[in-house]
């Protein structure tokens, strides 16, 4: 079945957003699969799609995280949505900059509304003390040594309030605050500030993005209790390579990891 052929697509004009691209094109679909697979789909075809072009979904019924973890959403109530960048600009040993850039945006649209115990959790989930409130899953299409286009899926709780029991981690803006919010205001937030940070990297801005970044991470120069290659370890994040690997240090001794390598055991 063609995707078009199970959505109601609406297309709105909205000018809360503010920005020179990004959300100027907005796609509102009442139910999909994913919205980075939908988006996947029109960049297949002939026609050229702006860049900042997002995808929304009321109901997305296959999204994914990291590693293919499956996002959980009650519909209605949540952000699943999509953006198109074309970052050719960024060399693909940089491609990291972008993961960076695109929390950063996520955070400043949500730190005047939770404050301070708003963090980034590496590589680019959004936690609020000890809780997930959502996370990304951002796919490159390389060209060369260049990055042609990105996919930015972004999944964020906002005024769910039950979760299933596979989902004891998460929160919601509104469990936190107890209150609705606009999802629409919200989106436009993270809109604007994601292109803020964009624009940063595209005028070669990257020790500013890469330093932000590291100042909102969570358990940054914080002792704290891990797990690697099955061994519980207490150690300190200090700092993140270039390439995204994070980097612990454990009695005295410095080990990167990449995804999946390393555990937080946010519990102990």
């Amino acid at each position: 079945m063609n995707v078009f052929e199970f959505s109601i697509i609406i297309t709105l004009q909205n000018n809360i957003f503010s920005g020179l691209f990004v959300g100027q094109n907005l796609l509102t679909l009442k139910e999909v699969d994913s919205t980075n697979n939908f988006l996947k789909n029109i960049l297949s075809n002939s026609k050229p799609v702006p860049e900042g072009t997002v995808i929304m979904a009321e109901t997305q019924f296959a999204g994914r995280g990291q590693q293919n973890n499956q996002w959980h959403s009650e519909p209605g109530k949540n952000l699943t949505f999509s953006i198109l960048l074309k970052p050719t600009f960024l060399a693909v040993a940089d491609q990291f900059d972008l993961t960076r850039a695109v929390s950063l945006g996520v955070y400043d649209a949500l730190c005047p509304i939770l404050g301070d115990q708003l963090k980034i959790k590496w590589p680019n989930d959004i936690y609020y003390g000890d809780k997930k409130l959502g996370g990304m899953l951002i796919e490159n299409l390389l060209q060369g040594q260049q990055i042609k286009s990105a996919i930015i899926g972004i999944g964020l709780n906002i005024n769910q309030e039950i979760f299933p029991d596979g989902a004891s981690n998460a929160t919601s803006v509104k469990q936190i605050l107890q209150k609705d919010y606009d999802l629409r205001f919200i989106l436009a937030e993270i809109c604007n500030n994601i292109e803020a940070y964009y624009l940063n990297l595209k005028a070669g801005k990257i020790d500013f993005v890469r330093n932000t970044y590291l100042n909102r991470l969570y358990w940054f120069k914080q002792n704290k209790r891990f797990k690697a290659a099955g061994t519980e370890f207490n150690g300190t994040i200090t700092g993140v390579k270039e390439n995204g690997l994070l980097v612990v240090d454990s009695n005295n001794k410095e080990t990167t990891y990449n995804l999946k390598e390393i555990e937080f055991l946010n519990n102990k």
